[in-house]
């Protein structure tokens, strides 16, 4: 028996498929409408988080708030790791459209708000409601291709989820700079609210036919308390370390210590017993996530700054040597969606995540003015081929290795993994990064005082780089096992 097939019980619990629905794919009746809404969705929230980036600078100066341009982006993540742990036990009693119809709720009026808004503590406060409606969507989405398609078509799905970051990935930049710039950029947070009608008119029936309700006909018992408290820490723990780390001062060394005081023990409680060891099955997936996503988004955050203070190109062309990795992360994601991988899907993340390692130790080898600077966009790509076939392979073992009824509380596992690595290993980089001679950046991303020192780039990549690598041991430690 393979350590990655579901027990028998889960086996019991999975939804009865008539045998009419099995066939076809995604796009094809009746999973259509379904397949078409939910995907649309996931490109709307796609667009806008490719596009706040160019438009936050704008927006920060405006508001006489660059001294709080950090917390733009963290109020996001700190709220959706509560909407994470929210949704997972709401969609896991009450099934997902309750969650789903209040996050894409909660995400358009947040978006509302900050495109209103008069102050950046208003801006900030709008960005905190978006990243609630945020974590509730995508536990709850993910809670939905658990419930209504069958097991053969989830990596079909979750390949979409990957191919719609594609082309926001490399549009949404430029859109957003063209908007910001001719109608100001505002309009980048009120255009979106008006484009969630037509999918969410498309798949809330669908789901609700579907997927609404829970699981068994049993009464749906109360939210656990312990985990929503818990929830809370680990988005107070998470705020107070970003804090820290954007302040090296002796004094930071306090509102680091309670968040880590907090955050621990959150940590332990709301992720599977045994993540932290890499134990076989479920928790090694989930840390498997949390490492491939934290040391890839870490590593990328600061190859446009590189390209730009140390091998002078433009912001714009900086961020175009990334473009391409959206087309091969969404390759990626295809080719581990493919039934013949099946077999081979061990193999394949160990070797994603080689890849990863790779790109991330290339990316600092253009310090050397003899290296050119495409390298970047090349190593890049591999790196995203990777990133795609580890990331839609996580998704997929974990809905194999959930019992219908812990599909939300495991997806919100992933989800919360995922995020929270992100932001700690971005502010430990981050940190590194001006401890060793990083430059302090502007809202126009460049430097007060010069280019960086390379070394401040070294010290971010390396680290990552071996992140990476002992994020393949992980992955190699699923490999299937003898009964």
């Amino acid at each position: 028996m393979s350590a990655l097939e579901p027990r028998d019980a889960e086996v019991a619990a999975a939804p009865i498929v008539p045998p009419s629905e099995l066939e076809g794919g995604v796009l094809r009746a009746p999973y259509r409408a379904l397949s078409l809404g939910i995907v649309s969705v996931v490109l709307l929230i796609a667009f806008e988080a490719t596009a706040v980036g160019t438009a936050m600078p704008v927006a920060a100066r405006e508001l006489n708030g660059v001294s709080l341009y950090a917390f733009g982006f963290s109020a996001y993540f700190t709220t959706s790791l509560f909407g994470m742990v929210l949704s997972g036990q709401w969609a896991d009693r009450r099934g997902p459209l309750g969650p789903l119809a209040t996050g894409i709720g909660a995400f358009a009026a947040g978006l509302v708000l900050s495109g209103t808004a008069q102050a950046m503590w208003m801006f900030i406060l709008g960005r905190a409601v978006q990243g609630l409606g945020g974590g509730l969507v995508i536990v709850a989405l993910y809670v939905v291709v658990s419930r209504a398609y069958p097991e053969r078509l989830r990596p079909s799905i979750l390949a979409a989820f990957a191919a719609s970051w594609v082309v926001p990935s490399v549009v949404g930049p430029l859109v957003s700079g063209t908007v910001t710039e001719h109608l100001g950029w505002r309009w980048v947070f009120l255009g979106i609210p008006v484009l969630v009608a037509a999918p969410l008119a498309l798949a809330l029936p669908q789901i609700r036919r579907r997927a609404a309700g829970p699981v068994s006909d049993a009464p749906a018992g109360p939210f656990d308390r312990r985990r929503i408290r818990l929830a809370l820490g680990i988005s107070l723990g998470a705020g107070l370390l970003q804090y820290a780390g954007q302040e090296l001062r002796w004094l930071s060394l306090l509102p680091a210590a309670v968040g880590a005081v907090v955050l621990v023990p959150a940590v332990l409680g709301l992720l599977p017993r045994g993540t932290y060891r890499a134990a076989q099955g479920l928790p090694s997936v989930v840390l498997l996530r949390g490492m491939a996503a934290g040391s890839f988004i870490a590593a990328e955050s600061f190859v446009p700054l590189m390209l730009v203070t140390q091998r002078g190109l433009s912001p714009t062309m900086a961020g175009l040597s990334l473009a391409v990795g959206g087309a091969t992360w969404a390759l990626g994601s295809f080719v581990q969606s493919r039934p013949g991988m099946e077999p081979h899907r061990t193999r394949l993340m160990v070797v994603g995540m080689l890849l990863v390692a790779a790109a991330i130790a290339t990316a600092p080898t253009v310090l050397i003015d003899a290296v050119p600077v495409w390298i970047v966009a090349v190593a890049w790509a591999f790196g995203c081929l990777g990133m795609g076939t580890v990331i839609g392979s996580t998704s997929v073992l974990l809905l194999r290795l959930s019992p219908p009824q812990d599909a939300g509380s495991n997806s919100a596992a992933l989800q919360i993994s995922d995020g929270l690595s992100n932001a700690l290993l971005l502010a430990a980089g981050g940190a590194a990064f001006a401890a060793l001679g990083g430059g302090m950046v502007d809202a126009h991303g460049s430097t007060e005082a010069g280019a960086s020192h390379p070394g401040a780039f070294v010290a971010v990549f390396l680290p990552m780089a071996v992140v990476a690598l002992v994020g393949a041991w992980v992955a190699a430690r699923l490999k299937e096992r003898a009964a």
